[in-house]
């Protein structure tokens, strides 16, 4: 059985849209399976069961990426093509089955909402495949004992917490008796980030911003004893990883993008979505301070908190 599956140009929307990805091969043994993202979330999928082939949709003028992508699927004859996008593409291809997620419905959660491509109740979690390649490389960077992850970048300035608040947080949880005491703090983020995360870089932390594929970063994530990060892709990654995630949300729906999953949670600021952009006169270009209102006390009380769920539920 041969698969196409579009998904995102985005890395957290990509990995929104893995669940059901997962469930197709998980109901379909054997599926070959052709994968079209965005170049950015492209090795996410490399370790995928059954991928035969990545098609990275970089965007050209007048939409041309979408005529590339269908001159290089329309050879195949394919038993079922799933599109996320919503973009029609499958309609001009041949397939047995297709199933095109259109329209979008903002009461759910975007996990909620892609399920409905299937009709899928419970919808499944995301999830990443990780390939030993890349598996073996976070091994040589990170050896072995506990390890308190930080996503201290965003794609916008206005979703980023000050990187000297996520130093003291991690103080505080790394600290002789707090919940992960002697763990050492690794600190990811995207190529052109290193900007926002400065003021934690150095010192004895593992510094992965912009330093390594995503494919290592998402391994990196994968052995976390807890990540704390920004409304960002890597924070939705850590959460499909199953590692205790914890979310920090402000000019961001935590109710559209909160991290999925059980070993996940979400801290937000005082004031909503829309109370932060009146405050900016709803002109997001250049925002900062957005998520001041968020203590280091309430992000260090909500990771507790996780942990202690977490272990709970382990027990």
């Amino acid at each position: 059985m041969k698969a196409l599956f579009v998904t995102s140009n985005r890395i957290g929307d990509a990995v929104l849209t893995s669940g059901v990805l997962a469930h197709l091969i998980d109901a379909n043994p054997g599926l070959r399976v052709t994968i079209a993202c965005g170049p950015h979330a492209a090795p996410l999928f490399d370790a995928v069961p059954g991928r035969e082939a990545t098609i990275a949709l970089t965007k050209a003028p007048f939409k041309g990426h979408w005529f590339s992508l269908w001159a290089k699927c329309l050879p195949q004859l394919w038993d079922v093509a799933i599109d996320m996008r919503g973009s029609g593409l499958t309609w001009f291809l041949a397939a047995k089955k297709r199933a095109i997620l259109s329209g979008r419905d903002d009461a759910l959660h975007r996990v909620e909402d892609a399920a409905r491509v299937l009709k899928l109740s419970p919808p499944p979690s995301p999830r990443l495949w990780h390939s030993p390649k890349s598996l073996a490389r976070a091994e040589a960077l990170m050896g072995s004992g506990k390890w308190l992850v930080l996503g201290a970048t965003a794609n916008w300035p206005g979703k980023a917490w000050a990187a000297t608040r996520f130093r003291e947080l991690a103080l505080r949880l790394i600290a002789q008796g707090a919940a992960l005491a002697g763990a050492r703090v690794a600190i990811v983020g995207g190529p052109g980030e290193r900007e926002m995360a400065a003021p934690l870089l150095g010192g004895n932390a593992l510094d992965l911003v912009g330093t390594e594929d995503l494919s290592v970063v998402a391994a990196v994530i994968s052995r976390a004893a807890l990540y704390v990060g920004n409304d960002s892709g890597l924070m939705h990654v850590a959460a499909a990883s199953g590692v205790p995630t914890l979310g920090l949300f402000g000019p961001s729906e935590d109710r559209h993008f909160r991290p999925w999953g059980p070993n996940a949670a979400f801290v937000r600021t005082p004031e909503s979505k829309a109370e932060l952009f009146a405050k900016i006169d709803f002109q997001p270009k250049g925002a900062v301070g957005l998520m001041d209102s968020l203590t280091v006390e309430m992000a260090e009380r909500a990771a507790n908190d996780l942990l202690s769920r977490v272990q709970a539920r382990a027990a």
